[in-house]
């Protein structure tokens, strides 16, 4: 595996030491549709509420490809940038997601990364490998000034993993996002192109370059 082309107009596969991400395509519909149903209680806690009225992608493959069609569209805009999260000894089991959303650019040069990873392979710390993975390709292929992460201070798991690859945490945004029908308060993090510059070869070492 190599690190993919990073075209906005392309679908780039991005790889770690043990992970894939690339965007998602019609074919992976029954691999997320498995994890979304069996890990539901562990994910939907800390998710909005679908909107009234709206199919579910967890039982129309239309509308799953329909969800693929739209992160497709946002690539090629440049606005976003979606990626499953693809593990095991041939980086072909699908364990969770990982995107870049809201880009902006002008002066701000900012955009935002969530994140989500099956309760079966959680603890392994394909997150913290994909988050930096993903840093890469903002800060050095897309030349984005500034990632944020925004996380509800009791989800231990994802607090962790901002610990974990030196976010800075610049402090608690009250009542931010409305999460399964609560307005919650988020932490919120963020890491930017001089903190990549100043730890890069750190972070490659640790989550990228092959061990040898």
């Amino acid at each position: 595996m190599t690190w993919g082309s990073a075209s906005r107009a392309g679908s780039p596969e991005l790889t770690g030491k043990r992970i894939l991400l690339r965007p998602l395509v019609v074919g992976d519909f029954e691999a997320w549709r498995e994890v979304r149903i069996r890990a539901r209680d562990w994910l939907v806690k800390w998710e909005p509420r679908p909107l009234p009225g709206q199919p579910d992608a967890t039982v129309d493959r239309r509308v799953f490809a329909a969800r693929c069609g739209a992160r497709e569209r946002e690539r090629q805009l440049g606005s976003g940038y979606g990626f499953g999260i693809f593990v095991g000894a041939a980086a072909d089991r699908f364990a969770g997601e990982i995107n870049i959303s809201s880009v902006q650019r002008g002066p701000y040069q900012n955009a935002y990364v969530g994140y989500w990873i099956d309760e079966a392979a959680a603890g392994n710390s394909y997150v913290p490998e994909a988050f930096i993975v993903l840093c890469r390709f903002a800060f050095e292929d897309l030349a984005l000034h500034r990632l944020q992460a925004s996380i509800i201070p009791r989800n231990g798991p994802s607090n962790r993993v901002a610990e974990k690859v030196g976010l800075r945490n610049e402090g608690v945004a009250l009542r931010y996002l409305e999460i399964n029908g609560v307005w919650e308060d988020h932490v919120r993090y963020a890491i930017t192109a001089e903190d990549w510059a100043e730890r890069r070869e750190e972070y490659l070492r640790d989550w990228i370059l092959p061990r040898g």
